[in-house]
C-alpha cells in the first residue's frame, strides 16, 4: 500500500513537473517574439529619419517607406501586447491585488484569465477571421500609387495578437493551477518578475509557501 501511495506521488509530481516545463516552453515564445519585435522601434526612428531627408533634403518621398513606419507600429504593438502581458507591464488601476497574498493572486490570475482574457481573445479571433480571410482572398495592397502591396498581411495582426495573448493566457493558467496544488516554482508573481521564466521546474514538487 505504502508503495502505492510513493507510486501516485511521483506520478502527480511527474505530471506537475511536467506542466511546469511545458508553461516555459510557451513562456519562452512570447518572450522570444517580445525581443525580436522590440528592434522595430529602433528602426522606425531610422526609416522615420530617411523620410524626412529625403522629403525635406532631396525633395523625394517615398509612400512605401511611410507606410512601412505604420505596419511596423502596428507590429510593435499588437504582437507585443502578450510580452507586455507576460512581463505585467500593462497599465492597471490596482488597488487590493497587491496586497494580496500569493495564492488570492494566483487565484485572481487563474479567474481572469478564464473570464476575462479568454473570452475577449477569442471574440477578437472570432470577429476577425472573416475580415482578414477577405483580404487574403484578393491578396489586398495599398491604396495609395507606389504603397506597399502588403495590407493583408497587416491585417493578420488581428489574429496573431490574440493568439499570442491566448497563449500567455494558458502559460497563466498553468502557473496558477499549479501554484494553487502546492507547486511554489510555478507562482505567476515570480514569472512577471525580472527572474527567469520558470526556472525551477525541478522543483515542481515543492509545497506552497504560507499565505504571509
Amino acid at each position: 500500500m505504502t508503495g502505492m501511495t510513493k507510486d501516485a506521488s511521483l506520478g502527480v509530481g511527474g505530471l506537475r513537473a511536467g506542466l511546469l516545463r511545458l508553461a516555459t516552453w510557451l513562456d519562452l515564445v512570447n518572450a522570444w517574439v517580445g525581443r525580436v519585435i522590440a528592434w522595430l522601434a529602433l528602426a522606425m526612428v531610422l526609416v522615420t529619419f530617411l523620410v524626412v531627408v529625403l522629403r525635406y533634403g532631396l525633395d523625394q518621398g517615398s509612400i512605401a517607406l511611410q507606410e512601412s513606419v505604420t505596419y511596423m507600429h502596428a507590429v510593435l504593438f499588437m504582437l507585443g501586447a502578450a510580452f507586455t502581458l507576460q512581463r505585467n507591464a500593462h497599465v492597471r488601476v490596482d488597488i487590493f491585488y497587491q496586497r494580496f497574498p500569493p495564492r488570492a493572486r494566483a487565484w485572481v490570475d487563474l479567474l481572469g484569465t478564464l473570464v476575462l482574457l479568454a473570452p475577449i481573445c477569442l471574440f477578437i479571433l472570432a470577429s476577425s477571421w472573416g475580415y482578414v480571410s477577405d483580404s487574403w482572398a484578393v491578396k489586398e495592397g495599398s491604396r495609395e500609387a507606389g504603397g506597399l502591396p502588403y495590407v493583408y498581411w497587416l491585417k493578420t495582426l488581428l489574429l496573431l495578437m490574440p493568439a499570442l495573448l491566448l497563449l500567455q493566457g494558458v502559460v497563466w493558467m498553468l502557473r496558477s493551477g499549479l501554484f494553487l496544488a502546492g507547486v511554489a516554482a510555478a507562482a505567476p508573481a515570480e514569472a512577471a518578475s525580472g527572474r527567469a521564466v520558470g526556472g525551477g521546474a525541478q522543483h515542481a514538487g515543492a509545497g506552497a509557501p504560507p499565505d504571509g
